[in-house]
């Protein structure tokens, strides 16, 4: 009577290290925060601060990891519906738009669209901000659609990311 069940072959000593082997590799490999692909609306007066992030990013010291699908430099044309489909085209490629927002923010004619747009793809939205509390004039979104706002810290950041993407 007894018996080992299932009925399989015993594995050898190297296959079973080779299993262990995987299985290690594959729980730190789900451990690791996922690189996530992020759309950063700003104004471009914010455009040095925002390099810093994305400079920030690329650390190899930094948990703050995300692929970033914002525009680089403002599309060169007066038609506003152009420029739309282009911004529209980024932020589709992006899982979570990540707004920075300064006391310079209210001035753009774009961050506050962006944001609406991004709701509308369905993408998740944060705010963030740098310094001890967030400015006082926000876009008008941000308070509609009550739109988190996180301090710049990478951990802040990081996890409010991963949050807005699941």
């Amino acid at each position: 009577m007894g018996g080992t069940g299932g009925g399989g072959r015993n594995l050898r000593r190297d296959e079973l290290r080779a299993l262990e082997q995987a299985a290690r590799a594959s729980l730190r490999e789900a451990a690791q925060p996922k690189r996530r692909n992020l759309f950063i609306s700003f104004v471009e007066e914010d455009l040095a601060e925002v390099n810093l992030l994305r400079g920030q990013a690329k650390n190899e010291d930094s948990n703050l990891e995300f692929n970033d699908w914002s525009l680089r430099k403002p599309f060169d044309s007066e038609d506003a519906e152009y420029i739309k489909r282009g911004i529209r085209e980024h932020i589709r490629q992006s899982s979570v738009t990540v707004v920075y927002v300064t006391e310079n923010t209210t001035k753009s004619k774009w961050v506050d669209w962006e944001i609406r747009e991004s709701i509308k793809l369905g993408k998740a939205v944060i705010a963030m901000y740098k310094g001890e509390r967030p400015p006082h004039n926000l876009p008008s979104a941000i308070t509609e659609l009550k739109i988190s706002l996180v301090p710049w810290s990478h951990e802040a950041i990081s996890t409010a990311i991963e949050r807005a993407a699941k």
